[in-house]
């Protein structure tokens, strides 16, 4: 098993010297090979002085990804991910407040099978109003709407491995929902108690102004989740209950001119009637352009709609070779006919 520690920068200058003694400590017993990528997201602190010091002084295990100006804890870690060779991928923050120590743990986990392993920062050493109940709250919250029920998607002390989380790309806040997106893969996802420490140095980099970017970036993520590969039945749904809204008011405005002689002009209902029913037609046109984009996307950069754990007997064709050609122009001329090419995903008609 090949490890990678991904840890994102900002501003940890006085943090990273002891972290990286601290992970040294935890992996000394590990009997695997394993690196550390630090991913230094534009610190003006002397950060990247510091980091570039301790990887001159172990060439082998620390890696440092400098970025250009200060992008986001998510796109580092995108970063940090890109360029880790570990087989398994292990998450944290530089701040001290996650602890190596807990990675063996983590470690076993996914030698017992599991793709993800979460940590729950059971005794949180942060301030409550603040900091703790906002993350409870939202941790229920993405629980309930992902399905992916964890206590902690706000700890960052995560473990993964690499096949479940390359098959997308973060962008704004996503990365706290990592474990909703390797779920949908098909991944095995457990839950560990991590220690949790307080802050030693600086101060924290967020505040409550990063509950509306969660909420809509679970927004997104629902969508994604739910109907990416299948936009019509969002829009398409929602036209047809707008239409059916339009035809109820037009049969109240019959009946209200036929029992009540009510003249249809003197009547807002009939303009509601006819907003709805354009709004409904609208919706389901979106909802079919959604549909062609949809499909674009997976067949111009030929992403499968499914996702393999493994084969069993397989016949040595790849799915990309089919489109290619490949498969068919390397088959021996002893061997099998080729026929017409099969469909690589729903989309084909």
């Amino acid at each position: 098993m090949d490890l990678s520690i991904i840890i994102p920068v900002y501003n940890e200058a006085e943090s990273i010297p002891t972290l990286l003694q601290n992970i040294r400590q935890a992996m000394e017993p590990v009997p695997c090979c394993w690196e550390v990528v630090f991913v230094d997201d534009g610190s003006s602190d002397g950060s990247q002085a510091v980091l570039e010091q301790l990887a001159k002084q172990d060439e082998e295990r620390v890696r440092v990804v400098v970025l250009r100006r200060n992008f986001g804890q998510t796109t580092a870690i995108a970063a940090g991910i890109d360029h880790a060779a570990g087989d398994v991928i292990v998450l944290m923050d530089a701040d001290l407040q996650n602890d190596p120590a807990d990675i063996p743990c983590m470690l076993d986990k996914i030698a017992e099978g599991y793709d993800v392993v979460s940590g729950w920062r059971v005794d949180r050493q942060d301030t409550f109003l603040t900091r703790t109940l906002p993350s409870r709250l939202a941790n229920s919250l993405i629980s309930w709407v992902t399905g992916v029920h964890l206590h902690d998607y706000g700890c960052t002390l995560k473990a993964y491995r690499r096949e479940v989380i390359t098959g997308f790309r973060l962008y704004g806040e996503m990365h706290r929902f990592i474990p909703a997106y390797a779920h949908w893969v098909g991944a095995r996802i457990t839950e560990i108690p991590v220690r949790h420490h307080a802050r030693k140095y600086g101060k924290t980099k967020y505040g409550l102004e990063r509950t509306l970017k969660v909420l809509l970036d679970l927004l997104t993520v629902k969508y994604l989740n739910q109907y990416a590969n299948k936009p019509i039945y969002l829009f398409g749904g929602a036209g047809f209950v707008l239409i059916g809204m339009s035809m109820l008011t037009l049969l109240v405005i019959i009946l209200r001119r036929i029992l009540l002689d009510e003249h249809l002009v003197r009547s807002p209902l009939l303009l509601m009637s006819t907003m709805l029913f354009i709004m409904g037609f609208q919706s389901i046109m979106m909802g079919l352009i959604a549909e062609l984009l949809a499909r674009t996307y997976h067949e111009s950069q030929h992403k499968p709609t499914y996702t393999v754990r493994r084969l069993i007997n397989p016949n040595g064709i790849h799915p990309q070779d089919l489109l290619s050609g490949e498969a068919l122009e390397g088959t021996p001329s002893g061997g099998p006919k080729a026929g017409p090419l099969l469909p690589t995903n729903r989309y084909d008609p």
